[in-house]
């Protein structure tokens, strides 16, 4: 079963966005990407609120994610985040299949 984690990175003057751009210059979200067992890490900004930037960050399994915690590229992730004087919120979901009835609903 594997585990998303959607963060939501908030700040203020383009800092969440600036905190973004980072990351993907630096090379860290590649580097997210080619860990074992990384699923999706993607980055979307609200349509409501432009000083929040909404990661989702998909694993294969709780060790997984234990791994790229305990990676050198958290210490980078986390001095970006005080750099860009960056606050989060965290809501973490365990997938499984969708019923077959929901597929109706689903436009492919």
């Amino acid at each position: 079963m594997s585990i998303t984690v959607n963060l939501r990175y908030t700040g203020t003057d383009g800092n969440a966005r600036k905190f973004v751009e980072e990351m993907i210059s630096s090379g860290t979200v590649d580097a997210i990407r080619a860990e074992e067992g990384n699923l999706r890490y993607e980055y979307y900004q609200s349509m409501d609120d432009p000083e929040t930037i909404l990661l989702i960050d998909s694993w294969e399994s709780q060790e997984a994610i234990d791994k790229h915690h305990a990676s050198p590229m958290m210490e980078t992730i986390t001095k970006l985040r005080e750099k860009y004087d960056i606050h989060m919120t965290v809501e973490r979901y365990s997938s499984a299949e969708s019923p077959e009835s929901e597929n109706q609903y689903i436009r492919k």
